[in-house]
């Protein structure tokens, strides 16, 4: 699993700190989670091909972090895409995007698949063999999720000592890694416990954008491996969180440590603040296994 923040700070882009996009590796897919403006640009520093990018996650409709969505769709065009696109978000984004799209004459030459969300629980909004997205409904201003994004469980691992050991076959490994009891090369019956190891752990990443302190997120979360969640101010604006339904700091590390999660990622920071290092000390008082995010980050 690995997270590259392309923008992390609030509102009003700056010359130095970009408006809300990460991009999360997972199980072999791609996932772009809120598209601020400039994002495409943060994409092409971050090196990150467009070729692989095919679910876009939309928390809400405010520009920042739904900006930088039509000209990356544009742009798809440009570059002669023909993948197939699916987009997560609220119910109006669809209108919102073809309106842009249609009055620019540039209409997607492949196809562009909308999933609107308006359901207030939690929900299932994609799921393969290997991953599983659900919505966690935030408070905000505006109809908000964020996503939980889990890894499910792999094959089992072949441990090669004790298989060459019991004379097994390299064909029967993948039998082996489903867990299936094997014969080895002199017709005995393995057991497969005997010659294998458990799948690595699934991790499961949750990312909340803009919110008030919602503690009803807590169970949707609990025991994520990583918590992005926003931080738009320090407690000595409690206040003007609560007026404009966003998160402080030690808000923030409350929800890590009451859902036991094992690593917060802090962002969505107010451009009011100079010095983000106090987010770092207030959290770290309630939640001590806490990193602030930053453009251009990777956490792996």
């Amino acid at each position: 699993m690995k997270l590259t923040i392309l923008g992390c700070h609030s509102a009003t882009p700056h010359e130095n700190k970009n408006p809300t996009a990460q991009v999360l590796d997972i199980k072999g897919h791609r996932f772009l989670i809120d598209c601020g403006e400039g994002t495409q640009v943060q994409l092409r520093k971050a090196k990150v091909s467009f070729t692989h990018l095919k679910h876009i996650f939309i928390s809400h409709l405010h520009g920042d972090h739904f900006f930088g969505l039509p000209g990356l769709v544009s742009s798809f065009r440009l570059l002669g895409r023909e993948a197939p696109l699916h987009i997560y978000g609220p119910k109006g984004i669809k209108d919102a995007l073809l309106l842009l799209l249609k009055l620019g004459k540039s209409a997607p030459s492949y196809p562009l698949h909308f999933h609107e969300l308006e359901s207030d629980v939690s929900e299932c909004i994609y799921e393969d063999d290997s991953v599983k997205v659900t919505t966690i409904p935030l408070l905000h201003r505006v109809y908000t999720n964020g996503f939980l994004f889990e890894e499910k469980e792999g094959l089992r691992r072949i441990n090669l000592k004790a298989a060459q050991a019991n004379d097994i076959d390299k064909s029967q490994f993948r039998l082996l890694q489903l867990g299936q009891n094997v014969k080895n090369e002199n017709g005995i019956l393995i057991d497969n416990a005997t010659v294998t190891l458990a799948p690595d752990a699934p991790q499961k990443y949750a990312y909340c954008s803009d919110t008030a302190y919602h503690p009803a997120i807590v169970p949707i979360i609990h025991k994520a491996d990583w918590l992005y969640h926003e931080a738009t101010f320090l407690a000595q604006h409690e206040s003007i969180a609560a007026k404009t339904k966003h998160s402080t700091a030690a808000q923030a590390a409350s929800i890590a440590k009451e859902a036991e999660i094992d690593r917060l990622i802090l962002g969505h920071f107010s451009s009011r603040y100079k010095d983000l290092q106090p987010f770092v000390m207030e959290a770290a008082a309630i939640f001590p296994n806490v990193i602030l995010a930053a453009d251009g980050a990777v956490i792996s």
